[in-house]
């Protein structure tokens, strides 16, 4: 009783400031973040850098985690994300519907891409990482960090071994991508990303053209197709880290800087993931079986291409800009010869 006695008498006597909880836990920062990833896919590309950043940030903010349309649907993260009602959002361009010129360059842009290091030459060392920035300071939304994911290849339940054989087929597609292919007979449907696995299996949906094989093993696609196109018509799925701006702008210096350095990690662990896990997954998969359509052929796809490029250039300056960078770099990778392109 009487050590319970002078505990009280001390504690009286002691500041309130040295009893309350620390300023820094009670001012501690939060935001929500939505990814366009289910919980299997986000696993891999965004959950290990969250993590990290809340370990490092501790008492001076968190990062909660939600996954495809878990707050809201992916096609309407851009607005939840311009209000405030989500503070940060990881997604492609195309995916969350944002009202910007560069828009239709997210996700699979047709053949803009070869491997996974293009995506982040093409923004740090050829000028998109300017033109995002731009354009998104225009709608009070802070582009972070773009970066490379998978090539875009079919995976369907009947063989693709001619372009004739992608036609009638429904498949689960990027709009960009969709708008591209819906001219060689695809026919593209939208569902919710969690809904596409039972859609393959009731026969709505013939396959999908929305990520590598990676991906098709990590989710459960590989689980309800049987064929896996070698040909693909992206060598990288281009996306980024979004926040809004004012909850973005009122971070201290050191957590922007912190921010950045685990989205950088977050893109080098993409790197590695999905490059080694396309090739492993085509040599020791067993779930679905290889086919190409061949490279004569295949070369009617990539023409086209070119001409949805212009076609795209056309709509307005700020698009005939991106159109001409990838142009350059394009040239330049052709030019330098192996390993940056394999001529023919």
């Amino acid at each position: 009783m009487t050590n319970r006695r002078k505990f009280l008498a001390g504690a009286a006597m002691a500041p309130a400031a040295a009893l309350a909880t620390p300023a820094i836990a009670q001012n501690k920062i939060r935001w929500r973040m939505q990814t366009y990833a289910g919980p299997a896919l986000a696993e891999h590309v965004i959950k290990p850098a969250i993590d990290s950043f809340n370990k490092i940030a501790g008492d001076e903010m968190e990062i909660e985690l939600f996954f495809a349309d878990q707050l809201v649907p992916t096609g309407e993260l851009f607005r939840a994300m311009q209000k405030g009602t989500i503070d940060a959002v990881q997604s492609d361009d195309d995916s969350m519907a944002s009202p910007t010129e560069v828009t239709v360059f997210g996700g699979y842009f047709p053949f803009a891409s070869r491997y996974s290091l293009d995506v982040p030459v093409l923004f740090n060392q050829y000028g998109l990482n300017e033109i995002w920035d731009e354009e998104y300071s225009k709608v009070g939304v802070k582009h972070l960090s773009a970066g490379a994911w998978d090539p875009c290849h079919f995976a369907t339940k009947d063989p693709i071994r001619s372009l004739e054989d992608l036609k009638g087929k429904r498949v689960f597609t990027f709009p960009t991508a969709g708008r591209f292919l819906s001219q060689f007979g695809v026919v593209p449907v939208t569902l919710p990303w969690e809904d596409i696995e039972v859609a393959v299996q009731t026969g709505e949906l013939d396959g999908v053209a929305w990520s590598g094989i990676t991906e098709d093993y990590t989710v459960g696609w590989a689980d309800v197709t049987n064929y896996f196109l070698t040909n693909n018509i992206s060598g990288a799925w281009a996306g980024s880290f979004f926040a809004n701006m004012d909850r973005y702008q009122e971070l201290p210096d050191h957590l922007k800087e912190l921010l950045k350095i685990t989205m950088d990690s977050s893109h080098y662990y993409r790197q590695w993931w999905y490059w080694g896990g396309e090739a492993s997954l085509r040599v020791n998969g067993t779930k679905m079986q290889l086919t190409s359509i061949p490279d004569q052929e295949w070369d009617q796809v990539e023409k086209a291409a070119l001409t949805f490029w212009d076609e795209i250039a056309a709509e307005s300056e700020t698009k005939a800009k991106v159109v001409e960078i990838f142009k350059k770099y394009n040239a330049d990778m052709q030019k330098a010869g192996r390993p940056y392109r394999y001529n023919s």
